[in-house]
């Protein structure tokens, strides 16, 4: 995987910074849909790279957030815990134990949101699938969900070889049929790079569609990771630089699943057909968000 990842991006003019990936995106939410593997492959016309600004558009209202600047674990009034296929084994060969509420893997710390995945076997735990190292997935699932708005996250990425954060919505109902939006992907082995991707019916796992960019320094700062997401296109960016569009053609659902309700998912997997292989004396590694926040269009 990791010579592929390699070549496809050599083989892109380093006179842009901006990157075409076409990456495959993270995969299911859970048991009730069914994800494929990722790979790499060519971005297609329905994805476009762009040097316009992205920001909170005019008439926006912020709907929902979290700052993490309360308690000591994620507030599961806004947040649940993703183990379901712990046992089975995570989508794309990863690697990692997804834990439940549990402060080693998941908590606030100074007004931030740590993940932190640990080389470790949690073999004491019943869902125990022979994972050699654990992490935390989070999502909005059943607590919060949005048809179209603004989102922004803020966010260090962590720089261990093997792994792959992500921020990511899906849609519900079979996987990739819902659609799937990859705000932020990322790997530790090539760590100067960031990618967003969209997966749906006509264009997913291998053939997914996104662009990326160079961020030199995506693991030693904080950075704002934004969708802007409405009716005609889904837009993304960082810091204020949109690197994406992928646009509704007219076509139907199988193109554009995007006029339904999705929930938002903050996970660090490990290893995997896209995170590659695993570097063992890189960990612990930190993913650390420092605020999360959602703006939709006020009603006229």
């Amino acid at each position: 995987m990791k010579q592929a990842f390699t070549r496809r991006w050599t083989s892109v003019s380093m006179a842009s910074t901006l990157m075409i990936s076409g990456l495959a995106g993270c995969g299911s939410a859970g048991p009730a849909v069914t994800a494929q593997p990722s790979t790499t492959a060519s971005a297609s016309a329905t994805a476009s790279a762009s040097a316009e600004p992205l920001g909170l558009p005019a008439g926006y209202q912020l709907v929902w957030s979290d700052e993490f600047d309360r308690g000591e674990l994620p507030d599961e009034s806004k947040w649940a815990y993703d183990t379901g296929m712990n046992k089975q084994g995570w989508h794309n060969r990863e690697q990692q134990y997804y834990s439940g509420p549990r402060a080693e893997n998941a908590a606030l710390r100074e007004g931030r949101l740590v993940i932190t995945a640990r080389k470790e076997a949690r073999s004491s735990q019943p869902d125990w699938g022979g994972q050699a190292y654990s992490s935390t997935r989070l999502l909005t699932k059943g607590r919060a969900e949005w048809t179209y708005g603004y989102f922004e996250i803020r966010a260090k990425l962590p720089c261990g070889k093997g792994s792959w954060p992500a921020i990511w919505t899906l849609g519900h109902g079979e996987w990739p049929a819902a659609g799937e939006l990859d705000i932020m992907e990322h790997i530790g082995s090539d760590p100067t790079r960031v990618f967003s991707t969209v997966h749906t019916t006509t264009g997913h796992g291998s053939n997914g569609v996104g662009d990326g960019r160079e961020l030199l320094t995506a693991c030693s700062a904080f950075h704002n990771y934004q969708m802007l997401w409405t009716p005609s296109e889904v837009r993304f960016g960082i810091d204020g630089r949109q690197h994406a569009t992928y646009r509704n053609a007219g076509t139907g659902a199988a193109q554009w699943p995007f006029d339904a309700p999705q929930f938002l998912i903050l996970n660090l997997a490990i290893g995997g057909n896209l995170g590659g292989e695993v570097d063992d004396a890189s960990f612990p590694l930190r993913y650390e968000v420092d605020y999360v926040r959602v703006y939709q269009r006020q009603a006229r």
